[in-house]
């Protein structure tokens, strides 16, 4: 039963979110802010979201002698105290405190800021960023949806802005090593790219509503999403479970992998055909996206199968060869050999028998960070590894894999061959289901749902014939969080 009438719970989280600033005017739009950081300047930043990855963003950022984190800013008073003492130890002054962004944007001593707030809110905060005059660092994925990510893109391009996409292995020596090797043609065409989540994450279970806890600006953490009541499992990290804020582990820890997928078979477009298949399986929860989920994007001349397992489950071994197992990261399958990349900054090169051809190694986050500073210093927007239109493509994929999941049916888990024409993701499926059986899923009685395979346009981004699935390449946007459609 509901703590209070929908009536008395909107009334409520208004008044602990004071919506009525919230509904305030957006920040000026301004191509130039008042304040400019030449080469020689130290860049003032401020960072989004202080918990979890704006921790590591301030982490970076402080080890910059040309860099100063001005100010920070998070919807959840509780969560600051860390941060502002994390600045201060590091030699920095007490940082300006924001709760609302559009505040902060209107700040025009700020040049740069780093996004890392939730899925739902990353496109939005890019883009009023750039709007103000400010460069963004945005989180992976780039965008909650298809349509925004474009609509960043774009942004970026008109306002004259640098904005970076979270994926720092864009930036990382090792991988950037392994990227070239791929592309030399030694290890012949990619005809594959598999990339893997295999990361364990165990139920949420249930929790009830409850009234919104002091110090959170829930209007404003809601954003572009719909007016719900608070839980425990819709806030802190859990929200990466439910469609409304976040994308599953596909569009979380995933796109990553998705990204180095995309990077190696050399793609920068949408691919003709997308199917994904999966549930949430082996227990019950609050939790709305998959733990366990195919995903294959066929590009015409290759494919790429992504697979999601978060229940316990052993290494992938390409080719059996246990030397190079896998549980997050990407393996190429090519006509004369196979590259595996085992983490974000490190691969090793084999040939058709298994004998190591090359290894790269070296990397860390800090490099993505520095690309993104020396880029605005330079002024050089095509010096960034990894700008707008990479993290929107790649986050795209992540988007259209969810969509056809969300569009599918049940099928029981004794279905053969779901995956029609894809040999290799067939071959996936199987592996899928030994996996669920070694958790004791019963598979006589569990279903999986079977996505539709959507029809992609991929110079308009946007699916072909499928009305109900077209309908979340985008989403209805609560006032005022809104992307408009002229940026």
């Amino acid at each position: 039963m509901s703590l209070f009438s929908r009536r008395q719970f909107i009334e409520n989280a208004l008044k602990s979110a004071g919506a009525v600033a919230a509904a305030s005017a957006l920040p000026a739009v301004t191509a130039m802010p008042l304040h400019r950081s030449g080469a020689n300047e130290r860049l003032r930043v401020a960072t989004i979201g202080v918990r979890g990855r704006g921790d590591a963003h301030l982490g970076a950022f402080l080890k910059m002698a040309d860099v100063e984190v001005a100010a920070i800013c998070d919807i959840d008073e509780n969560s600051i105290g860390g941060a502002v003492a994390k600045i201060e130890k590091n030699g920095g002054k007490k940082p300006v405190y924001y709760k609302d962004m559009r505040k902060l944007f209107e700040d025009k001593t700020i040049d740069a800021v780093s996004v890392a707030t939730c899925n739902h809110t990353h496109t939005l905060a890019g883009l009023w960023a750039v709007q103000a005059g400010k460069h963004a660092y945005v989180e992976k994925p780039i965008s909650h949806n298809v349509w925004e990510g474009r609509k960043l893109v774009e942004a970026a391009k008109k306002y004259g802005k640098i904005v970076q996409h979270g994926t720092q292995c864009r930036s990382m020596n090792g991988m950037r090593q392994a990227m070239d090797f791929l592309k030399s043609g030694k290890l012949g065409k990619v005809k594959l790219a598999r990339a893997f989540c295999y990361k364990k994450r165990g139920s949420i279970k249930k929790f009830n509503e409850e009234p919104v806890p002091a110090g959170v600006d829930y209007d404003q953490w809601l954003g572009p999403a719909p007016l719900r009541p608070y839980t425990k499992n819709r806030f802190h990290y859990n929200w990466h479970w439910h469609w409304d804020y976040g994308n599953g582990d596909l569009g979380n820890q995933g796109v990553h992998q998705m990204d180095i997928a995309r990077w190696g078979l050399g793609k920068q477009e949408l691919p003709q055909a997308a199917v994904s298949l999966g549930g949430r399986l082996g227990y019950e929860d609050d939790g709305e996206t998959p733990n366990t989920q195919i995903v294959l994007l066929d590009y015409g001349d290759s494919q790429l199968i992504f697979e999601v397992r978060g229940l316990d489950t052993d290494k992938y071994l390409p080719h059996g060869d246990k030397q190079a197992s896998v549980l997050i990261g990407d393996v190429f399958e090519c006509s004369e050999g196979y590259l595996v990349i085992p983490t974000y900054s490190s691969g090793v090169a084999y040939s058709p028998k298994g004998e190591v051809l090359a290894k790269f190694a070296g990397g860390n986050d800090d490099a993505h960070f520095r690309n993104f500073v020396d880029a605005i210093k330079s002024n050089k927007p095509e010096s960034q590894n990894a700008d707008a239109l990479e993290g929107h493509l790649s986050s795209a994929l992540c988007h259209l894999g969810n969509i056809s999941y969300r569009v599918g049916a049940p099928k029981p888990l004794s279905t053969k061959d779901p995956l029609g024409k894809y040999e290799d993701g067939n071959e996936t499926y199987g592996r899928m289901v030994a996996h669920l059986k070694e958790n004791n899923v019963k598979l006589e009685s569990t279903h999986f749902t079977l996505g539709r395979t959507l029809t992609i346009d991929p110079k308009t981004e946007t699916i072909v014939g499928d009305p109900e699935a077209s309908k979340l390449l985008t989403r209805e946007y609560r006032k005022p969080f809104v992307v408009p459609e002229n940026v």
